[in-house]
């Protein structure tokens, strides 16, 4: 069976430049996609444990087991120390890749959890993130530690690959579509040369491998066909992908009952 690098093979740092100029980006976090002809945001997947999910956050459970000396104190990006920052900045989200969970954890929906809150699904002005998402009526930000909030800065494994089954399903070419792929400087850690995109090429067919590309933390920032029909656009901060593209994809998206996805008419 072919490995992912005989299935996705370097590509030209150039193809990636036609996305900066979509929305005039450098790309560093991925680059954003304007909502032409049509756009929808897939939603990342979060899960609930089925006995609830109950009244102690993900932050309080940090701050015990740092205090406890159970655990080392964890360091973000750049070295920031957790356990020294404002209460409520553990929120449980996972970064960049996660597997659906095992027994006794079920999938709890973004509309869902808004109808318990009683706010929106995605706040009004905001694309989908750890702002925006229902929890967004919590005082202090940090999810119960019975709910395991969306990837951050990737898709999970199911989501993706349903998403790529339907982009399959509105290419022209189907599984044999050529596609390019961009993995944002986040992703690879590799600062040197922020401008020197890093991109793979392969067939829409093969692109369940990428999840396990070597060398990145997450899913593709953008991922497009060759002939630019669609692309995809999976930000490192945000908890969702947008998919911009032809109505018929849109809709297939929007409809279809393994993905959460929504129309956010104010990130047209």
């Amino acid at each position: 069976m072919p490995g992912i690098g005989e299935l996705w093979s370097p590509a030209a740092s150039a193809e990636a430049d036609w996305l900066g100029g979509l929305g005039d980006d450098d790309g560093i976090p991925g680059f954003p996609v304007p909502g032409r002809p049509d756009a929808a945001w897939v939603l990342h997947d979060m899960y609930e444990s089925e006995i609830g999910p109950g009244v102690v956050s993900h932050d309080e459970l940090l701050r015990a087991d740092i205090a406890a000396g159970d655990i080392e104190i964890p360091l973000g990006v750049g070295g920031v120390d957790f356990s020294r920052l404002p209460h409520g900045v553990a929120t449980g989200a996972r970064l960049g890749r996660a597997e659906r969970p095992g027994p006794g954890w079920r999938r709890l929906r973004w509309s869902e959890l808004a109808a318990r809150t009683g706010g929106p699904v995605v706040v009004e002005g905001m694309p989908p993130s750890h702002r925006s998402a229902p929890d967004a009526a919590l005082d202090d930000g940090s999810w119960p530690a019975g709910i395991r909030p969306p990837t951050e800065g990737g898709l999970d494994r199911p989501t993706w690959d349903r998403l790529v089954d339907l982009l399959t399903a509105h290419s022209r070419d189907g599984a044999d579509t050529r596609c390019f792929a961009y993995f944002c400087p986040f992703l690879t850690q590799q600062w040197e040369d922020i401008r020197a995109h890093c991109v793979v090429t392969g067939r829409l067919g093969d692109a369940r491998a990428l999840y396990d590309y070597p060398g990145v933390l997450g899913t593709p920032s953008n991922v497009w066909p060759a002939d630019r029909s669609w692309v995809t656009y999976t930000d490192w901060d945000l908890w969702g992908t947008k998919v911009a593209g032809p109505p018929a994809l849109v809709a297939a998206l929007l409809s279809d009952p393994s993905i959460e996805a929504v129309r956010l008419p104010w990130d047209a």
